[in-house]
């Protein structure tokens, strides 16, 4: 995996994860975009998806039209931090090694991006946004750090892992240990789930390729095995699989209707309605409850027949959608703002 030259690198000592296990160094990578922490701008952390990582905007970004100069996340009035979650494979020449990271879960990233964050001098984040996994960090953060950050924006996720998510993931890691050719294979059945019927017939409808006498429906999904398997790898996929697993704010906890009372965030839900992974009824039911406990929680939607990628592919829907969240710094007065970059760092 070819990595960004702007990473950054902190590291944890004697981190003790959720389940017990004691790791004596944890080592995490990161980026900082739009101005210095010295300039005391409100802080965005962008949480990365399965295959992501933390070269959000940029020369390789892969959230470039929502993050940017003239973009929604302006950089010029919003200081971006993206981390690598652990064992991703990004921040290093090493492979990332399953057995070394399974002992972590959502909970404990969240707790490891917190760590980061106030010992490079964050002690409050305005936004915490991410997709599918990232959105379960942003959770994750909300319910263990009531205090730190202002809005969460989950994105085609929710709190926990459904029954339908934990069944394609034990397919994935089936697929993962047993198959020849083990990214390639997976990665074609992933994208199954995070594409719907009508994105596909649009884009193809039955249409051949003519270099292969395939029908290009199955050279796209080649390609995409292909593709992962050239940069990425195997136990990083299986870690990143177990850690989409791993989703639950409300275990140990008294399940999710207790630890909403923990949450002081804003929340607001981005769902797409023809989600066929993270289901917009599921973030719907999540809302009712939020607010039935007196909570400030939203619903928005991205309305696209492609499914679970939208958050990928809609750019223009999801800038609409967060408008007003990203212009709330343009309406301070100069005192309040003042008072409000204290207040984060």
């Amino acid at each position: 995996m070819s990595r960004s030259k702007n990473l950054k690198f902190h590291s944890q000592q004697q981190f003790q994860s959720f389940n017990g296990t004691l790791f004596p160094e944890l080592v995490l990578s990161y980026e900082v975009f739009g101005p210095a922490l010295e300039e005391k701008k409100p802080v965005v952390l962008v949480c990365h998806a399965l295959t992501g990582n933390s070269t959000i905007t940029g020369e390789k970004g892969w959230w470039n039209d929502l993050i940017g100069e003239d973009r929604l996340i302006s950089l010029s009035k919003f200081t971006v931090i993206g981390i690598n979650i652990p064992g991703n494979g990004y921040h290093s020449d090493e492979k990332a090694t399953y057995a070394q990271y399974r002992n972590l879960n959502v909970r404990d990233i969240a707790k490891l991006f917190v760590n980061l964050l106030r010992e490079i001098g964050v002690s409050q984040l305005f936004v915490a946004i991410g997709g599918s996994l990232g959105g379960g960090i942003c959770w994750e953060i909300a319910a263990t750090f009531p205090d730190f950050v202002q809005t969460i924006i989950p994105v085609a996720t929710d709190w926990k892992a459904t029954d339908w998510v934990l069944a394609h993931n034990k397919v994935q890691e089936q697929i993962l240990i047993h198959s020849s050719d083990p990214l390639h294979d997976a990665r074609m059945m992933a994208m199954m789930f995070y594409r719907t019927p009508e994105s596909l017939k649009m884009k193809f409808d039955r249409s051949i390729n003519p270099s292969n006498g395939l029908f290009n429906i199955e050279t796209w999904l080649l390609r995409h095995g292909e593709k992962l398997r050239n940069r990425f790898n195997l136990d990083a996929y299986l870690l990143m699989t177990h850690y989409l697993s791993s989703l639950d704010i409300g275990k140990d906890r008294g399940g999710f209707q207790q630890v909403v009372s923990l949450i002081k965030a804003r929340v607001i839900m981005i769902g797409v309605d023809s989600d066929l992974f993270f289901q917009p009824a599921e973030n719907k039911d999540t809302v009712a409850v939020m607010k039935q406990n007196g909570c400030d929680a939203s619903y928005r939607e991205i309305v696209s027949i492609h499914g679970h990628d939208s958050f990928l592919i809609e750019f223009g829907q999801l800038t609409n959608l967060l408008q007003d969240v990203f212009h709330e710094s343009d309406q301070l007065e100069k005192s309040e703002y003042s008072n409000y970059c204290e207040s984060i760092l």
